[in-house]
């Protein structure tokens, strides 16, 4: 289980490294506009990502 764990956590790693990696301009205005969304915003989007991973996950397994 752990290794399973790890493994993703890497995968995680290299596609969080493939935008400022690509397209390093894009991803600091993405930055920079995410920093002036209200909290909710923040929040919503978060709970988006969460909600798509877990449907990914079902749907894989």
């Amino acid at each position: 289980m752990v290794q399973i764990f790890l493994l993703a956590f890497a995968l995680m790693l290299v596609i969080e490294g493939l935008m400022p990696f690509v397209a390093p301009r894009v991803w600091r205005e993405t930055f920079r506009r995410v920093t002036e969304l209200a909290d909710g915003q923040v929040r919503f989007l978060g709970l988006g990502s969460i909600v798509v991973g877990l449907i990914l996950m079902v749907i894989v397994k």
